[in-house]
């Protein structure tokens, strides 16, 4: 049996996952800030709560006790929670603001990344998924046939494109694992008030074909459904 943690998983892009990967047999362990949302959404899912915020140190640690002790092991880690501000211009933009966000789109990764990989590094055959975006991609940002060319979220977009590089990094240093990066798409969720074009399955396929690999699959790569995207 599969092993799975998926963080920010009780809603969009997470639950979606989480969904399709207990239907293709995963143990899949919910994470979620929220007791009460999270329980309610492993419930429905036929999978396993457990109560983390990727904010709070502790609380990561807890949950990496748990799964030791209830599993002792990790074979895949699906880095998806995720926040995405409100629009702010260059002229309001201050560093707690930018420091919110990084807290949970970066800071978060390196928390969760941290605390679990002694039992990511337990597993036969470990993967780690880190959800990023497009906007953190400078090829497609500055691509004017792209829609994310025309928008200038200053902290989300750069939060993003820090979690691709440390995705990068972390594939270079931890060779014996398969870590990749991924772009779910423009996906209605609340984090644009529902507002994307992608379904929920479509945004989510790219993050399960991905938490699927083989110990033989890519790691290092940049990709959305469609394929490798420009770093």
């Amino acid at each position: 049996m599969t092993i799975t943690l998926i963080t920010g998983a009780n809603k969009g892009l997470g639950y979606e996952t989480a969904r399709q990967l207990v239907a293709l047999g995963h143990t899949v362990y919910v994470g979620a800030r929220d007791t009460e949302r999270g329980q309610a959404a492993a419930d429905r899912l036929g999978a396993r709560f457990i109560q983390l915020d990727v904010t709070d140190q502790a609380s990561v640690d807890a949950a990496a006790k748990t799964i030791r002790e209830t599993e002792g092991h990790l074979d895949v880690l699906v880095n998806n929670a995720g926040i995405g501000g409100s629009p702010t211009s260059p002229a309001e933009l201050g560093a707690d603001e930018m420091l919110r966000i990084y807290d949970v789109n970066v800071f978060g990764i390196v928390r969760v990344t941290q605390a679990f990989l002694p039992l990511l590094e337990a597993s036969k055959a470990p993967v780690v998924v880190n959800v990023a975006s497009g906007l953190g991609s400078k090829g497609v940002v500055t691509d004017p046939d792209r829609l994310e060319s025309s928008l200038t979220p200053i902290a989300y977009a750069s939060s993003k494109a820090a979690a691709v590089m440390l995705n990068l990094q972390y594939a270079k240093a931890l060779p014996g694992l398969r870590i990749n990066v991924v772009d779910p798409g423009y996906t209605a969720t609340d984090l644009n008030d529902h507002g994307g074009p992608q379904t929920v399955e479509e945004g989510a396929e790219i993050i399960v074909r991905m938490a699927t690999i083989t110990p033989d699959g890519p790691t290092a790569t940049f990709q959305d459904r469609h394929g490798p995207l420009p770093w």
